[in-house]
């Protein structure tokens, strides 16, 4: 991965509102939602939603599709994964077990409470 897609995925998620926005259009896989129903479960306005929709659709993070008069976010999951292997990969400094711990952990760690 280039390291300026790295830049951009990470600044996407560092601020609050697209933080909130990515976290949810996760748990709403497969089917993904309506910006509109984005914005209504975050209260926050359409018009203020769909700049952060558009930062992380930029970003990677997210894809939209039309399905009527409504767009419909999704994210995407594989930007995830490729983002965390370009982390991991490097931590490890070509020695796995120093990150094996970590999958581990994301396997056993309990879902937060969701607000």
């Amino acid at each position: 991965m280039d390291e300026s897609i790295a830049i951009a995925r990470f600044a996407a998620l560092a601020q609050e509102t697209r933080l909130a926005v990515f976290r949810l259009l996760v748990t709403a896989e497969p089917d993904g939602l309506a910006a509109g129903e984005i914005a209504r479960r975050l209260a926050v306005p359409h018009n203020t939603m769909s700049a952060h929709l558009a930062v992380l659709t930029r970003a990677g993070l997210a894809t939209a599709t039309r399905h009527s008069r409504s767009m419909i976010y999704r994210a995407e999951l594989g930007a995830v994964r490729e983002t965390l292997f370009y982390l991991a990969r490097d931590c490890c400094n070509g020695r796995p077990e120093v990150c094996a711990g970590l999958v581990d952990a994301l396997v056993e760690a309990p879902a937060e409470t969701k607000t």
